[in-house]
């Protein structure tokens, strides 16, 4: 029996059970129908206009399935509509506009829309409906002004616009709506000040408004409503001062008004609510000292405070009646000394006080606080011993540099297996370094330098594999360099400087793949320079052997760190030629005083002899082929000189010499005449090529791009990648371009292809791609402009940068996806669509708000037309970043881009490398992230160590989860079963849902 033919059928519940397919089209056939459920299957296809015509629906639930199109226009359009209730449609793929004539359903009480892709702007029409009292919109593209707050929305108790495009200012109007309960527009384009009339909304809850640009002072009005339980405010540009009237909100347990600019003291009054469970004021300039008041609040559980101007002394009674999870009070001026009972609760997890003016000792609560994860207190006046940490399992992040703390390293750490970072440098401890640390198999980050500790270096740290960072500069340790320290294969930093090791530069270093940094200055260590550090291709910020006993020549292997950039090798008692530094063409600074180096100095260090005062003297057999411009004075080196083969030729002159410089001179004067005449020439030629732009016309501005790049020169470089090489070039204050130089070969035809090719992408548009301003086509190459990118690439911020930026989960989230939605335009709204073959972190750019934008989108295929076979012979993309299929094959697809996107997710995650020695047997991040993921499903173990804090949230932590599982999909070997980029969003969008999140 079809289902259309039961005529006095009712209700049709069929959720949650898998059905795959279309609605059918006959539904309307059931003329009785008052209850549709078809929630939680997966439906496609579009929402017939016809259901809607059924003249007794009055409750119609299709959320969660994958429907597509726009809502029916016939929805309202009938008067036997009026029965319409409750329309759930949330958690689809629905697109285009909401019908204004929903304005018709007069007894419309419920209207859940979230998680589509609708655009355009809330019909003014849903106004007129006098029953409304449930508006869930969030996470589309919805636009234009907030309409809502006529006089018919008395009964309206919840109404969510968050992430979506909304702009102007909150509408007065809203105080109209007087049994609102909850309102939330985060994530929006709002502006203005809060509207005073919000203070009529004696019953609202929840009023979330975070991540705008509202500005003004916060209304003192809010303080009348008094069922407030979450206010949150932060991310905006809010002034002033915070309002005394909102210490009358007795039922407030959630206060967020971060990352604004108040000012002024916190009213005591806030400070008395005794429901209050978080207070975040952090990013302020808000300033006073901390009441008594505040250690009387009993369900206080989160107060973060950084990055004030608070001052004072911490009320030492703090914690003693409250469970505290999370103390932040890092940047402030606080004075006096820590807390003793902040652990009292035994719940605390974060303490953090770093950057005040702390003094006393640490407290011994502190030692046995079992639940404590990240602790840091650097940067302040402490003094005394280390407490033993005996209970502190849970712990994995500790910093407490920069203080006088004296004293043995207590052996107890070694009971912190969790510990991922440990940093103690600029102190005064003594002792040597315990054997126990030995034991703390996740260490990544072992700090300990600028202290007065002894002895060598305990040989059990080799068990700590995972070892990143290792400082122990400035003390006074001793013994050979352990052989056993081998282990540390992802080893990227390594400091032993300022200490009173012995023995040789151990061969085993060249093991140390991923290393940046190696600092072996000022110690005893003798014999020659190994040959196997020019195995350390990722050397990069220095190499520093200076201020020891190292004999013999520099090997010419050293010339293979191309990338390296700082090198001191002085004071020494090295000989021979500088020869072999001639190839290291990255170097800024470097330093071989004080050794007998003999012969010229390499041309390509030339431009360093001013990098110091003295970077090249006490060499007696050391000199200069040539005078450099400026001559040796202005470069501070006074003792350098002029090789003598050159000085000679500073002497007088035979007349023969003469007469050959006459001839000379004369076979020069008609060679510099032809010359011209072939520059003229080739100026004019050059000048007609000019005209093949992206613009109209001849290009003015790629000429004054040349001027400004000074025709290209290296010193404008800013980057070179598999595309080519990417200069700088600055017009004025405001008008920077990235030039990208396009070396290729092929014949006019497939010239004249790559012209159409390119003025197709710079038709392109969207707000997360970096858009091709102009372009320029030469015989054999080509340039591209591009808007420069202040911030650089994303493999930049997380790999390369020095120091490491902060990356907030929220910004690597915005990161992942402004990338997604740039994918999806490529994917799904360029005709033909766009596979970009090479997504990786090197090719996502971010502008000064860090904002993400995709580059080189079409430059594979337009590389693959200047090619002179029509068959690409290399596979496209890059190692790590491939999809499995495409290994041995250089066909790509759309699927390729989201094998690649989802590495790029757990890069952003973990802030690991695709390729890193520290994956071991696994050979990529992702069989790596897979490994860790099935044996402990623990997300500490995978994520970036700056994220460990911010797991404490168990929103946030969520979040990252659901980021790290939707990677795992993106990077399945089967391609059929990876996410599209639509799915990507889709997925993305509800990770990020408000309704996901519970009071924090």
């Amino acid at each position: 029996m079809e289902l259309a033919n039961c005529s006095l059928l009712e209700t049709l519940d069929l959720s949650g059970n898998g059905f795959t397919g279309k609605l059918p089209d006959n539904l309307h056939k059931l003329k009785n129908l008052q209850y549709l459920g078809l929630y939680d299957n997966f439906l496609d296809g579009q929402i017939p206009e016809s259901l809607f015509t059924i003249p007794k629906l009055a409750f119609v639930y299709l959320y969660n399935n994958s429907l597509n199109g726009s809502i029916p226009g016939s929805i309202g359009s009938l008067s036997h509509l009026s029965e319409l209730v409750h329309l759930y449609l949330d958690y689809n793929e629905l697109s285009g506009g909401i019908p204004s004539s929903i304005g018709n359903c007069s007894k419309l009480e419920e209207l859940t829309l979230s998680y589509n892709q609708l655009s355009g702007v809330l019909p003014e029409s849903l106004n007129n409906l006098k029953n409304l009292s449930y508006v869930l919109v969030s996470k589309n593209s919805l636009e234009g002004t907030i309409s809502f707050g006529s006089e018919n929305c008395k009964k309206l108790f919840f109404l969510d616009l968050s992430y979506n495009k909304f702009r102007g200012s909150l509408p007065s109007a809203l105080g109209n709506c007087t049994g609102l309960m909850s309102f939330m527009a985060i994530s929006n384009n709002l502006v203005g000040s809060i509207p005073s009339s919000f203070g009529l909304l004696d019953k609202l809850e929840l009023l979330y408004l975070p991540v705008n640009q509202l500005s003004g002072r916060i209304p003192p009005e809010l303080g009348q409503c008094k069922s407030l339980t979450g206010l949150q405010l932060n991310m905006n540009q809010l002034v002033g001062e915070i309002p005394d009237e909102l210490g009358m909100l007795d039922n407030l347990q959630d206060l967020r008004l971060s990352q604004n600019n108040l000012t002024g003291e916190v009213p005591v009054s806030i400070w008395k609510i005794q429901t209050l469970q978080y207070v975040h004021l952090y990013m302020n300039n808000l300033t006073g000292e901390l009441p008594l008041e505040m250690t009387e609040l009993k369900q206080l559980k989160n107060i973060s405070l950084f990055n004030n101007q608070f001052y004072g002394v911490i009320p030492q009674a703090l914690g003693i009646n409250s469970s505290l999870e999370l103390v932040d009070f890092m940047y402030n001026m606080f004075t006096g000394s820590i807390p003793p009972n902040l652990c009292f609760g035994k719940q605390l997890m974060v303490l953090v006080m770093g950057f005040n003016q702390l003094q006393g000792t640490i407290p011994s609560d502190v030692g046995g606080c079992s639940t404590l994860s990240r602790l840091r207190l650097e940067q302040n006046n402490l003094t005394g011993v280390l407490p033993q940490f005996v209970k502190n399992s849970e712990l994995s992040y500790m910093d407490i540099s920069s203080n006088e703390i004296t004293g043995e390293i207590p052996s107890s750490l070694g009971n912190c297996s969790n510990l991922t970072t440990i940093i103690l440098s600029m102190n005064k401890l003594t002792g040597v370094i315990p054997e126990e640390l030995g034991y703390l198999a996740d260490l990544q980050t072992l700090d300990l330098s600028d202290n007065n500790l002894v002895g060598a270096l305990p040989s059990s740290l080799s068990n700590c594999t995972k070892m990143e960072h290792f400082n122990v500069a400035s003390n006074f340790l001793n013994g050979s360099i352990p052989s056993s320290l081998s282990s540390w294969t992802g080893l990227s930093e390594l400091v032993l400087s300022d200490n009173k090791f012995t023995g040789g530069i151990p061969p085993f270093l060249s093991e140390f793949e991923m290393l940046s940094e190696l600092n072996l200055g000022g110690n005893l260590l003798g014999g020659v320079i190994p040959s196997s550090v020019g195995a350390l291709q990722n050397l990069f910020y220095a190499l520093n052997l200076s201020n020891n006993a190292l004999t013999g020549l520099v090997p010419s292997e050293l010339g293979k760190l191309i990338m390296l950039q700082r090198l001191d090798l002085s004071q020494n008692k090295l000989t021979g030629t500088l020869s072999a530094l001639d190839g290291m063409k990255s170097l800024i600074e470097v330093n071989v005083s004080y050794n007998n180096f003999t012969g010229a100095v390499p041309q390509r260090l030339m431009n360093l002899l001013n990098s110091s005062r003295f970077s090249f003297s006490s060499n007696p057999s050391l000199c200069v082929s040539y005078l450099p411009s400026c001559g040796l004075t202005c470069a501070g080196n006074y003792t350098i000189r002029l090789c003598k083969s050159q000085s000679s030729k500073q002497k007088g002159l035979s007349k023969m010499g003469i007469a050959f410089i006459a001839l000379g001179s004369s076979i020069l004067a008609v060679s510099l005449l032809y010359l011209l005449v072939y520059l003229f020439c080739l100026r004019r030629r050059t000048k007609q090529e000019v005209g093949v732009s992206a613009r109209e016309g001849p290009s003015s501005l790629l000429t004054k791009v040349m001027e400004a790049t000074e025709d290209l020169n290296d010193r404008y470089i800013i980057g070179r990648g598999s595309h080519g090489t990417v200069y700088r070039a600055s017009l004025d204050e405001d008008k920077d371009f990235a030039v990208k130089k396009l070396v290729f070969a092929g014949h006019a035809g497939r010239r004249l292809s790559m012209i159409r090719e390119l003025q197709t992408l710079g038709k392109i548009k969207h707000r997360n791609l970096v858009k091709l301003e102009d372009f320029w086509l030469r015989k054999d190459y080509g340039l591209i402009l591009y808007r420069y990118m202040q911030n650089g690439s994303l493999h930049d911020v997380l790999h390369e940068i020095s120091p490491r930026l902060i990356l907030e989960w929220s910004m690597r989230y915005n990161i992942a996806l402004g990338t997604a939605y740039g994918l999806e335009y490529l994917h799904y709204d360029c005709d033909p669509p766009i596979v970009h073959r090479d997504i990786k972190p090197m090719n996502i750019l971010l502008d000064s708000e860090m904002e993400a934008h995709i580059a080189d989108f079409g430059i594979a295929k337009l590389l693959d037309q200047s090619t002179p076979s029509m068959v690409s012979i290399s596979v496209v993309g890059t190692t790590g970043y491939i999809a499995p299929e495409n290994a041995f094959r250089t066909a790509n697809s759309v699927e390729s881009d989201v094998y690649s996107y989802g590495v790029v997710l757990l890069e952003l995650i973990t802030r690991k490398k695709a390729l890193d020695p520290s994956f071991m047997e696994q050979s990529d991040i992702v069989g790596w992230v897979r490994s860790v993921w099935r044996d402990t499903e623990r997300i500490d173990r995978i994520v970036d160590s700056s994220l460990v804090e911010e797991l404490l949230d168990s929103n946030i932590r969520n979040q990252i989860v659901d980021v790290l599982l939707l990677a795992l999909s993106c990077t399945h070997d089967d391609p059929k079963k990876r996410p599209t980029m639509r799915d990507v969003i889709k997925i993305l969008l509800e990770i990020n849902s408000p309704m996901r999140s519970t009071l924090f």
